[in-house]
């Protein structure tokens, strides 16, 4: 049987390409100064073979076709060639480990580890002492820790932009999906109000293509998850037009059908007003490159989970994120659990290549997570877990998907629901999601 389809390593399904498998091998025999293409193309043609002939498995990881090149070589007398390789395949996993590990350090240390002595000081910082406030009925205690934790780091962002009140012309409130941007924006601008200073809010979303010209993938759905999503020519042009008091006509997008309305808003600043923005992609220079720096402050968001599962991991950001997500997708969109974990993909490789590599423009990096909020998830999407595991288990092409949802199955399985939300308060980040 061909073979069509290769797995990635973060679990996705790409074409399979014959060619890759012979161009590796060819940099590894010219490592050892065999530049032979006609050789490389035998070895490749014994590696293909095995895969479509002698291998159990339809469609095949990476990792595996690495693993019968090192088996091809050594078996046809290249031992050279297979050390070559082998010390190849080495390099790529350091860089891979170095790009991943600068990823998580683009956060500042200090940052990670305030949150970690928090949850240590307030006895929250594994599952199971999560799980205690559950059983004592003492969550409500955690969450108004939180909450007033919330509230602080609010007030120290305000008294920052305080200090540049009379350069600042752009306040950006910015990160990735789901850390909770909506709510951190309309309580930032009710603080800095109180502080006599003004505002208009531009809103980004509206500033989408019309959906025709977005591209689907084979499964239906849309990439929204780049910045080139928006028509980033038209937002420079009116932010720098509001910087200089003008007036502009800000499109108006319609969700439901894709398409800019005919009609447009008008918007201008007053002189001494901020434009307040937030958006996946605020941090991505190209967005707003018509600002200048000194008048721009950036606010960057992310659920800096320190909590230790059983196994003493650490709770992925990302997973909370996702449940966030989740339960936002069918409050608010009618959109199914099961489709949010499908489509995070999308999401998780449009923060990597866009949101990410930028934190450290940021001017302040605010911890959106909440200690308490795994029992009061679990509570509204347990129940999901099990058909959406089921439904990608027998998927080939959502493997990713797959595994994505049995580990944050097997995360709520540990921890204690809290059954009710009444506990949460009306103005926390939370009821962004949860209504």
């Amino acid at each position: 049987m061909a073979i069509e389809e290769i797995y990635k390593r973060d679990g996705s399904v790409v074409p399979f390409d014959k060619e890759r498998t012979m161009r590796a091998i060819y940099k590894a025999a010219a490592e050892i100064g065999k530049k032979d293409q006609k050789l490389a193309r035998r070895l490749a043609d014994k590696v293909i073979d095995i895969l479509e002939n002698h291998f159990p498995k339809t469609v095949p990881t990476v990792e595996d076709v690495g693993d019968i090149v090192e088996q091809v070589l050594i078996e046809q007398g290249h031992g050279n060639i297979a050390k070559a390789y082998i010390i190849y395949r080495q390099k790529r996993k350091d860089l891979r480990e170095k790009k991943e590990k600068d990823q998580v350090e683009t956060i500042p240390y200090q940052t990670i580890w305030k949150t970690l002595v928090w949850n240590l000081d307030h006895q929250c910082e594994t599952v199971d002492k999560l799980n205690t406030y559950v059983d004592n009925k003492t969550l409500p205690e955690l969450i108004t820790a939180s909450e007033d934790a919330y509230s602080e780091e609010l007030a120290r962002i305000t008294a920052d932009i305080s200090k540049r009140i009379n350069e600042i012309k752009l306040l950006i409130i910015c990160g990735p999906s789901s850390s909770g941007k909506t709510t951190t924006a309309k309580r930032l601008r009710r603080l800095l109000e109180q502080q006599k200073i003004g505002f208009i809010r531009l809103d980004i979303d509206n500033y989408y293509y019309n959906l025709k010209v977005h591209l689907k993938d084979p499964y239906g759905d849309y990439d929204f998850e780049g910045p080139y999503a928006l028509d980033l020519p038209l937002i420079n042009q009116h932010l720098a037009d509001l910087v200089q008091c003008k007036t502009v006509n800000v499109p108006r997008y319609d969700f439901k059908t894709g398409k800019r309305e005919k009609k447009t808003d008008e918007l201008r600043r007053k002189k001494g007003q901020i434009i307040l923005i937030d958006s996946l992609f605020g941090i991505y220079d190209k967005v707003t490159e018509s600002v200048k720096q000194n008048q721009k402050y950036k606010v960057y968001l992310e659920t800096l989970c320190q909590l230790r599962d059983k196994n003493s991991d650490f709770v992925r950001w990302t997973d909370v994120r996702m449940l966030r997500r989740m339960i936002r997708d069918t409050q608010f969109r009618s959109y199914d659990p099961m489709k949010t974990v499908g489509h995070w993909h999308y999401v998780r490789h449009g923060e990597l290549k866009n949101i990410i590599p930028y934190i450290d423009q940021a001017d302040y990096i605010f911890d959106t997570s909440l200690a308490y909020e795994l029992p009061i998830l679990k509570f509204y999407l347990f129940k999901y877990f099990p058909k959406i595991i089921k439904a990608y288990q027998k998927d080939s092409h959502r493997q990713d998907a797959y595994m994505r949802a049995q580990r944050v199955y097997a995360l709520l399985e540990q921890v204690h629901g809290w059954n009710n939300d009444s506990v949460v308060p009306k103005n926390s980040i939370l009821r962004e999601f949860i209504g």
